[in-house]
């Protein structure tokens, strides 16, 4: 049923009208969106939008694969006060609704946005205060953490200690071991996070929706570029939507494709020795 909805959206895209998964004319008009704005040359084009929305994504999953490989390896690897207390915690978090946090996230937002050189202004993403497209990233990272953290304490706690252990007797720090030994072996965590967080930043649309305001927030990123398409006061286009829908799914499927190796590798771990 999943591929029968793809296949539509891809004739749905290239059709004048369709009946069913049948076309009944073809036209390449419903793209139009790609060389010029369908709401005015005043309005960003949708490259501009693409990149917003890459860039967040970017950032997003940057942060969050570096952030939870080194919090899940210093909980998966050593013992230290209020450790079982911060796993607790994390799931507490992760188990609230985003949208029960909405309120105190947009006061937090508008403080950020008063401080000098970080709250606006910061090239590519604006800031990282309230209406910029850093601070959306920001709030996106907040929510994925508790669970990156976990997926990643998962792999290491499969990792095998005899590795590290004859790293640091060889004298190496806990970083390269982190960094050159035990990263290497969790690939697929890796991917896996990774393909979880850029999907959830490409497809956010509630944060954003919340966070930025305006013009300019309207076409922040590629889910509130679709609703543009969609009125209550005039037919909505939804050949054209579905074209945009299936862009809007380009760029996700590029990145499986560069991922998928790593996600679909089954770890088999490392024998010292091993030649």
């Amino acid at each position: 049923m999943i591929a029968v909805g793809y296949v539509w959206l891809i004739i749905t895209s290239f059709s004048t009208r369709t009946e069913g998964l049948r076309s009944l004319g073809w036209t390449l008009a419903n793209w139009r969106f790609l060389w010029e704005s369908p709401f005015g040359p005043r309005f960003p084009s949708i490259w501009g939008v693409t990149l917003n929305t890459l860039v967040m994504s970017l950032i997003m999953t940057a942060i969050v694969v570096g952030d939870s490989s080194l919090a899940g390896y210093a909980l998966a690897r050593m013992k230290f006060p209020g450790r079982k207390g911060f796993l607790s915690l994390t799931l507490i978090l992760h188990a609230f609704p985003s949208v029960t946090l909405l309120i105190p996230i947009y006061f937090v937002l508008l403080w950020i946005q008063k401080i000098p050189v970080i709250g606006r202004d910061i090239p590519l993403i604006g800031g990282f205060g309230y209406n910029t497209i850093g601070g959306g990233a920001l709030v996106m990272m907040a929510f994925q953490f508790p669970f990156g953290i976990w997926v990643m304490k998962g792999f290491f706690d499969n990792i095998s200690w005899d590795m590290e252990r004859s790293a640091l007797i060889d004298g190496a720090s806990r970083f390269k071991v982190w960094w050159q030994i035990v990263m290497p072996n969790i690939k697929p965590g890796i991917a896996a996070l990774a393909i979880f967080s850029f999907l959830t930043a490409w497809n956010a649309y509630l944060i954003p929706l919340t966070f930025t305001s305006g013009r300019a927030g309207r076409f922040s990123v590629l889910s509130l570029y679709v609703q543009n398409f969609i009125s209550e006061s005039v037919m909505t286009e939804w050949n054209t939507v579905a074209a945009v829908g299936l862009f809007q799914l380009i760029p996700v499927v590029l990145f499986f494709l560069f991922t998928q190796e790593a996600l679909l590798n089954i770890y088999s771990g490392g024998r010292k020795g091993g030649v």
